[in-house]
């Protein structure tokens, strides 16, 4: 450790979540406690609902406990079986959907600079078995949208996109939920807006909302009628509150978190070996993470030693996302999980580093995180 420059008194980590001042929270589950209606579609959860749809810009939108039951049950609502090409950058959820609805993950190379599924290689990868693309809007970088629209609409295939990292996230002034057939929004507490636990399917099409709601309860109709074998994926009224709550505070967030990311630009954009995501033309930012990426050969140590170094000083960092889905026990049997079909992942997985990237941080912690990490070289 370099003793000219100190550790953090307290650790420093990837992300902190933001959280209401408790008195409004209480203020706020008074109602939920005079109406003693806790799940089941309250009214917490049906203004959260319409608030959200609008926040985000999308037609329809269904709440849901969780991301990943969202997920599962955005494939079951779109009747997808046999094969779904997806990418193995991505973190762990996303293919285990799949695996869960009995589909098979095809693992397809990622893009070089968005990170994100390479649309230039997805068409070589179909085959007869093919229903779906599952795609993953990486650290809120949009996939090539356009491009896996044209290429689904030539083949007949469904389009769903994993936006855990995409909240907000908007392309030329659209919301990003709008894209393909359903797109899946992840509100667990690391994310830039949370409902504790969390998560959303946005919809155009108001029939398909329908299916998703009944699916996500069980399959329940009405008092007499199960129409359908469904799950339970509902959002309760307390993760309800809190959103509401949160999402009064996004902006703000936001605010403080693109002046982070200026600081640490500012102060790595000059640095050998260290390359930053880009900034993509017409694409408001969801400020998630943010993420370098490390050539260990330009910048003289790996991407593992400044993630272990770092610890030395009480910053926390993480190897996002390491290791490649493609390479669990689970799914390196697979013949699209070879090294040899996604050279671009394996090089980004051993280079990709989150830093620490949450509002109470400050510009001079930024700093000073910079300097620790140049100190390496």
């Amino acid at each position: 450790m370099n003793k000219m420059l100190d550790k953090f008194p307290e650790m420093i980590y990837v992300t902190r979540p933001l959280l209401p001042p408790l008195d409004r929270v209480t203020s706020k589950l008074q109602d939920v406690w005079n109406s003693q209606w806790l799940t089941n579609n309250g009214s917490e959860h049906q203004k959260l609902e319409q608030t959200l749809a609008a926040s985000l810009k999308v037609p329809y939108l269904s709440l849901f406990n969780n991301g990943t039951i969202a997920l599962i049950v955005a494939c079951q609502s779109l009747r997808v079986f046999g094969d779904v090409i997806t990418t193995p950058f991505t973190f762990p959820a996303t293919p285990h959907v799949l695996t869960w609805n009995n589909i098979r993950p095809i693992f397809c190379d990622i893009d070089p600079v968005s990170m994100t599924i390479d649309a230039d290689k997805i068409e070589s990868m179909i085959t007869p078995q093919t229903t779906a693309i599952l795609g993953v809007h990486v650290f809120g970088v949009p996939c090539n949208v356009k491009e896996i629209q044209e290429i689904a609409d030539r083949y007949g295939l469904k389009v769903i996109y994993d936006a855990a990292h995409a909240f907000q996230t908007e392309i030329d002034g659209t919301g990003i939920g709008t894209f393909g057939d359903i797109t899946m929004f992840s509100f667990h507490a690391t994310k830039l807006y949370h409902t504790l636990e969390g998560g959303a399917l946005a919809v155009k099409d108001k029939s398909v909302k329908e299916r998703i709601d009944l699916l996500k309860n069980f399959g329940i109709k009405n008092e007499e009628e199960v129409v359908m074998p469904g799950i339970n994926g509902k959002m309760n009224e307390i993760q309800a509150v809190i959103g509401q709550l949160v999402l009064e505070m996004v902006d703000e967030e936001k605010n403080r978190r693109r002046v982070l990311r200026d600081t640490y630009v500012e102060c790595l954009k000059d640095v050998e070996g260290i390359s930053l995501m880009a900034d993509v033309p017409g694409m408001k930012n969801s400020y998630q993470y943010f993420v370098i990426r490390i050539d260990q050969n330009k910048f003289g140590k790996s991407r593992d030693h400044v993630h272990n170094e770092l610890k030395k000083y009480n910053v926390i960092t993480r190897k996002y996302f390491y290791p490649l889905c493609s390479e669990y026990t689970c799914y390196r049997q697979l013949p699209s999980s070879s090294a040899s079909n996604l050279p671009v992942a394996h090089k980004v997985v051993n280079e990709v580093l989150a830093l620490p990237f949450y509002g109470r941080l400050t510009s001079a912690d930024a700093e000073q995180i910079c300097k620790i990490i140049k100190s390496f070289r």
